[in-house]
């Protein structure tokens, strides 16, 4: 049994805030968010770390390894100053063709190429990216704990998970932390497993926070994307679907005006407000950004002005569920 990841996440992190690495690679292909040459990303990972981010999440799929290469490359002098999470189970085709599995051989092979592409000898937090329909959980777990034991995986952790498959993963695993889309328009999955995080003391990371934009404000109505970025061809970007979320965004500004709170601001209060969420996940592209999100971070609202922001709001973002 391992240390649970949440007394990790504490030891590492002077911020409750973790550096996604999905912006880091567009060009690469896969999932990613537009060009960003090399030196921008090293640089960018290098101001993330000044100013107190120490958690460094990133996958195979952003931009098909090169999120990983970068990563490596500009932490390798800080690796025991970081806290580094990767998955399994997106790969893809010599065509560029993405396909999900956690077929076991996948699985161990995937680990072996990430230690290689972040340069690391271990990985502090190694998670199962998806669920496979067709393969049980326990399989590939078996495989992670195995290199556990080993010292290539200090913390195990599942991505995108149900109760049910938490219940499964036991079997095989300590499971030290969860991450699932948490934002204004998805509780339901951090709803669906919290109470599995709380009796089994599992961490929660979100993803999703800021909902590639389009809560900040930084998405606006039929954006050209640019061909490197994942907006401009994936089927989960929908437009009719975004058009609703912008809507209700500008429904929300006059309330988060009267508070002299940001979207963004008001944002990072929601998600924090939810039960076991240690971490935000967030994918700044430039050190503004970067900036931009750290003051946020400092000065999203709490206590009794959250509670009235929480009020105020909720009649419109239950026009949500309505849509």
């Amino acid at each position: 049994m391992t240390a649970n990841c949440k007394r990790v996440f504490s030891q590492f992190s002077q911020l409750p805030l973790g550096f996604g690495g999905g912006a880091l690679s567009g060009e690469g292909g896969g999932y990613g968010f537009g060009p960003i040459s090399e030196r921008e990303a090293e640089e960018l990972i290098h101001h993330a770390y000044e100013y107190g981010v120490r958690l460094f999440d990133t996958a195979p799929i952003y931009g098909f390894g090169l999120s990983e290469k970068r990563l490596g490359k500009a932490l390798k002098d800080l690796r025991e100053k970081v806290f580094l999470v990767s998955k399994s189970g997106i790969t893809w085709h010599d065509n560029k063709r993405v396909n999900l599995t956690n077929d076991p051989k996948v699985a161990q092979s995937m680990l072996e190429q990430t230690l290689r592409d972040l340069q690391t000898e271990f990985l502090d937090l190694y998670m199962v990216h998806w669920p496979d329909p067709q393969v049980d959980i326990r399989r590939p777990l078996e495989v992670l704990s195995k290199a556990q034991r080993e010292g290539k995986i200090r913390h195990i952790g599942l991505c995108n998970t149900t109760a049910d498959d938490l219940a499964l993963a036991r079997e095989v695993a300590t499971i030290s932390a969860v991450q699932s889309e948490l934002n204004l328009w998805n509780t339901q999955s951090h709803r669906q497993i919290v109470k599995t995080l709380t009796a089994q003391d599992i961490s929660f990371m979100s993803w999703g926070t800021l909902d590639k934009g389009i809560i900040t404000g930084t998405v606006k109505r039929k954006n050209q994307f640019h061909a490197d970025d994942s907006r401009s061809r994936a089927p989960w970007w929908r437009w009719d679907v975004v058009e609703k979320k912008l809507a209700i965004m500008e429904k929300l500004q006059p309330v988060l005006k009267d508070h002299a709170i940001s979207p963004l601001q008001f944002a990072l209060a929601f998600n924090f407000s939810f039960e076991n969420v240690d971490l935000v996940l967030v994918g700044p592209k430039s050190l503004a950004q970067l900036e931009t999100l750290l003051e946020a971070l400092r000065t999203y609202p709490t206590g009794e002005k959250w509670a009235q922001v929480k009020k105020e709001t909720a009649p419109i973002l239950a026009e949500w569920s309505d849509t």
